[in-house]
Parts: C-alpha cells; structure tokens; sequence
C-alpha cells in the first residue's frame, strides 16, 4: 500500500515558528470534520499542528481503500506519514497497530461516533491550559530540547564522571 495523495501547508516565518512549539496531532478522517475512521483502514488523515491558543493544518494525506484485518503492510505506511505526531484520533484501532504507535512515542486516542475535530482540538487546548495527562506531558517532554543546564545541576550535585 502507498500514499495516494498528500497536501503539506506552506506557513509564513511567523506560522513556522508556532509549528516548531505546538504539538503534531492526526485524525482519522475522511471529510476533515469529523473523526470517522478506523485506524487501520483509514483512507485519509488531517495532521494539525496545536498549541494552548491556536491550531493550524498543517497537511493531509490519502490512501488507499482497504480492509480494517489482514494487511499488516498498511500499517508501516501510515505510521511513517505520522512519524513526530504526538497522537492520533480514530474510532477504532488494533492492537499491533496500537503496540507499534506507542513505539514510535504515538499516541493513539479512540473517540466516539461523530467526534468533531474542532472540538477535539478544543478538548485538548483546554487539557493543555489545565494541565496536561500524562500521555501529554510525556509528548511535551518528548518536543523539548535537554535542558542545557542539566550538567550545572549535576556539578553541584557532586556528580563526577
């Protein structure tokens, strides 16, 4: 299975500042409105870019129509169009796919029937403000560069190589 079709959004030096401190979120989608699709035969996905005050498309992508059991091939493919997201909305999902998600630092969220994308977004803007679970703050972590004083703290520690 390939990659039929995918769209990146081009930003402005402004917006590609945002994209380097907002977290990758995909969803499973087949009209960008809703999340309506399992993961593993998924035919599109939405990738946004989302920080506690905005979110930005920032590409979107489309596959192949295939079955939910039996391919396991499909999964490389999309996991690698999802390489740097932080998780990913869908319906339903497998557990192979779930296992190599995670191994690659995906999270993978399942959501009801009918859940908008907008307001997902929103849910999770308002997660971030109050304080992130733990599969979030893990993927914030993940996004940030080591601490450059880390070694000052360890020197004062008494830590010698």
């Amino acid at each position: 299975m390939s990659l039929s079709r995918r769209l990146h959004v081009v930003q402005s030096k402004e917006e590609s500042k945002f994209m380097d401190t907002a977290l990758k979120i995909a969803f499973a989608t087949t009209d960008m409105e809703y999340v309506n699709q399992h993961f593993g035969s998924a035919r599109s996905f939405a990738v946004y870019a989302v920080d506690m005050e905005n979110s930005e498309l920032m590409e979107a992508a489309q596959f192949g129509e295939l079955a939910q059991d039996g391919n396991e091939d499909k999964l490389s493919v999309k996991i690698q169009l999802l390489d740097g997201c932080a998780a990913v909305y869908c319906q339903a999902i497998g557990a192979s796919a779930v296992n190599q998600l995670i191994g690659k630092g995906i999270q993978p969220v399942k959501v009801h029937e009918g859940s908008k994308i907008k307001d997902l977004i929103t849910d999770l803007q308002n997660e971030l403000k109050a304080g992130p679970s733990s599969w979030l703050a893990k993927a914030i972590n993940r996004q940030k560069a080591p601490d450059p004083s880390r070694f000052d703290q360890m020197e004062s520690e008494g830590w010698d190589e």
